[in-house]
């Protein structure tokens, strides 16, 4: 039962920084643009020709 002093703060803390993380995220706009990472990954910039240097 001594082991609950420790595990329940320590598992507090671990939820905070958690749902501060998430926050963050929330905040700083990483989830605004979807569809455009998933469409971009598709296209492609450069064609890398086998044998060619540059």
């Amino acid at each position: 039962m001594n082991i609950l002093i420790v595990l329940i703060p320590v598992s507090v803390c671990l939820g905070a920084v958690g749902l501060i993380a998430c926050l963050w995220t929330l905040r700083s706009g990483q989830y605004e643009d979807l569809e455009g990472d998933a469409a971009r990954i598709l296209l492609e910039d450069d064609i890398w020709v086998e044998g060619e240097e540059g």
